[in-house]
């Protein structure tokens, strides 16, 4: 289990942020550079959406199913690659590898749109696939260190204010984008993620040593080198025998299935518009502008207290909540300014009170399952729960269903899918109670 670094509090600056934030004494080192990781590695990521939003409906809507299941295959060849890293390597070599990765794929990108601007259309779809497996493997990366970083108690106080770096990440990226895409090009901002992402890294490592400062030095030093370990498939064949760990692979595959008819009905309306790609593009990060402020607000001030006040399941169960709402109106409304809107009151309680929430849940799960269990959970499951949805999206309206119909259909899966959010809060409590935390 993670331990708090020593250090002392000051300040009077300090003092309203520790009562506000409840960060306690010996936490803000960590906190703090944990905060700083989110920002770079959502600004990196949310350059780098907008394009991938504009480039995915730039042709043929029909292909978006492809896309997705695409993304699902690729996914599934990535992780045993990724499994075989946490296996074999520490956390100090092989979560900076992931990034330094996907940086070398971005210089890639970039270089190739340079010199062949007329390459967007064929290179557009192979950048849709790349950013879908990206956006979910560096952030599970992420909260897998989290995970790994902080405890329960921590965690449920911490998460909304650490993902709230993310969020302003999110919106210094989404802004870039909006103003500077028609002045620089797509392959000058692939550039700037590039280079946000590797802030990201030197992040990571100060996370790691503030962390290691709370520990005596010889058990420093041999967290700083043990490997995770085990064996290639264990992370999954995990996943198989506990009953918790697959309640929360089936909130996430309902959550992709709610999110991707959403997407969908989204691409479908701005089609309709017939908009250019910049003017998408722009379209794009102002809609990730709303989203990301409105997010901001339930890290900081709501996702610590839901958690506290009523409890880490019913705080699950909003999202699902939102969705059955949702779905109704979309149902009796199926057109752009009711998509805008569910997006972002859908996507802002997502991220905002529902991600953090979600993430405590690894919190008392061993390392392996942090990592490669986790990894699988956010990876396979989320974009296979993505492929299928797409291709059951796809075959209702093949027999002639409207959005607005699709819509009603999914209503009933909000149900089921509050019963996991309830059963996954009684499932929490039950091991923190048997790991003897408290709080």
């Amino acid at each position: 289990m993670a331990h708090a670094p020593r250090e002392a509090d000051g300040g009077s600056a300090r003092a309203g942020m520790a009562r506000l934030f409840r960060i306690r004494r010996g936490e803000w080192t960590v906190t703090l550079w944990s905060f700083a990781y989110a920002f770079f590695l959502l600004s990196g990521y949310y350059v780098l959406r907008p394009v991938r939003e504009a480039m995915g409906i730039a042709g043929d809507l029909r292909a978006l199913s492809w896309l997705f299941t695409a993304t699902f295959v690729t996914m599934l060849g990535a992780m045993p690659v990724y499994w075989a890293l946490v296996m074999r390597y520490p956390r100090r070599i092989f979560i900076p590898a992931v990034y330094h990765f996907f940086t070398l794929n971005l210089l890639a990108f970039a270089g190739v749109l340079a010199l062949w601007p007329g390459a967007e259309g064929a290179v557009g779809r192979v950048y849709f696939v790349w950013v879908s497996v990206f956006n979910l493997m560096v952030i599970s990366v992420f909260w897998s260190f989290m995970a790994d970083t902080f405890t329960n108690e921590q965690g449920r106080r911490l998460f909304g204010f650490i993902a709230g770096g993310g969020t302003i990440g999110a919106l210094v990226g989404a802004l870039a984008t909006a103003q500077l895409v028609e002045r620089l090009g797509i392959a000058t901002l692939l550039l700037l993620s590039a280079a946000l992402l590797q802030g990201a890294v030197y992040c990571q490592r100060r996370v790691a040593r503030s962390a290691a400062t709370g520990r005596p030095p010889h058990e420093a030093l041999a967290r700083e080198r043990q490997r995770i370990g085990g064996g290639l498939l264990t992370g999954f064949l995990a996943v198989l025998r506990s009953p918790y760990l697959l309640a929360i692979c089936g909130y996430i595959f309902l959550d992709t299935y709610a999110g991707t008819v959403l997407y969908f009905a989204q691409a479908t309306v701005v089609q309709e518009a017939a908009m250019g790609t910049e003017v998408r593009t722009r379209l794009f990060a102002y809609i990730e502008v709303a989203v990301q402020a409105l997010t901001l607000l339930m890290q900081f001030f709501l996702a610590e207290r839901a958690m506290r006040r009523i409890g880490v399941g019913l705080t699950l169960a909003v999202l699902p909540a939102i969705f059955a709402v949702g779905f109704a109106g979309l149902g009796a409304a199926p057109v752009l300014a009711t998509v805008v809107v569910f997006q972002v009151v859908r996507r802002s309680t997502h991220y905002g009170l529902s991600k953090p929430t979600r993430e405590t849940l690894f919190t008392l799960v061993s390392d392996e399952e942090k990592y490669k269990s986790k990894g699988f959970i956010d990876t396979v499951v989320y974009r296979g729960g993505d492929a299928v949805s797409a291709r059951l999206f796809d075959g209702l309206r093949g027999l002639g269903h409207g959005l607005g119909t699709i819509a009603l259909l999914s209503i009933p899966a909000s149900a089921v899918w509050i019963a996991l959010a309830l059963f996954l809060g009684r499932k929490q409590r039950a091991r923190r109670r048997a790991a003897g935390e408290r709080g």
